[in-house]
């Protein structure tokens, strides 16, 4: 029911595609976008204010940035290598904003790799729905805390379905630490990968 609610309410078609286009990068996995249901529960527990600055990493169609500049006013920036869903999250901007007569100056979205995104100054949270391998994880968060030497700010990273080798890197090589998990409910009894991770560095 949200799955068709919160598109039709923004303006926006972020549904996965019964035909995905192949993606012959052995380190991205295929698009998956987070569940409304999970996002409804996240941000039941979780403060995103205007001040903040999400990055979404692997946003594939623009779910979760249109979801949280709505709600909470944030400005949001999505990465997406896969050209497709890059045009597709395109279109649901120009949707969106004739929808909600919002500005898109707060919205922006990047066909790139991960990892050859540059991180801004004012980037302060990033979102992880396990897009690609540890690898390229590992490149990205050392990404981000050269960016926290440069201009020094709060950091926070979301994990979202986030398997052991990420939360491992964490724990054992970085400053991060685990400041909240959120469970899912009726999910997390089928797999206990139902649930965020907060980070905070």
């Amino acid at each position: 029911m949200q799955e068709f609610y919160y598109d039709k309410l923004l303006n926006i078609n972020t549904r996965k595609d019964a035909f995905q286009p192949i993606n012959n990068a052995y380190h991205y996995y295929p698009y998956e976008p987070t569940p409304y249901q999970a996002l409804e529960t996240l941000f039941e527990q979780y403060e995103v204010t205007s001040n903040d600055h999400i990055v979404d990493f692997g946003c594939g169609k623009g779910r979760l940035n249109f979801y949280i500049h709505y709600f909470y006013r944030a400005a949001v920036t999505g990465i997406e290598m896969n050209e497709r869903f890059y045009h597709d999250a395109i279109h649901n901007l120009e949707g969106y904003t004739k929808q909600t007569k919002q500005k898109a100056n707060r919205i922006q979205f990047h066909c790139c790799l991960a990892e050859e995104y540059s991180i801004k100054p004012t980037d302060n949270r990033f979102y992880f729905f396990n897009p690609f391998s540890i690898q390229i994880f590992r490149k990205i968060v050392h990404h981000i805390l050269l960016s926290v030497e440069e201009a020094k700010r709060d950091i926070e990273l979301i994990l979202y379905y986030g398997y052991e080798d990420y939360v491992y890197f964490l724990e054992d090589e970085t400053a991060f630490e685990l400041v909240k998990e959120i469970k899912l409910p009726h999910l997390y009894e089928k797999s206990s990968y139902e649930r965020f991770l907060i980070y905070r560095l």
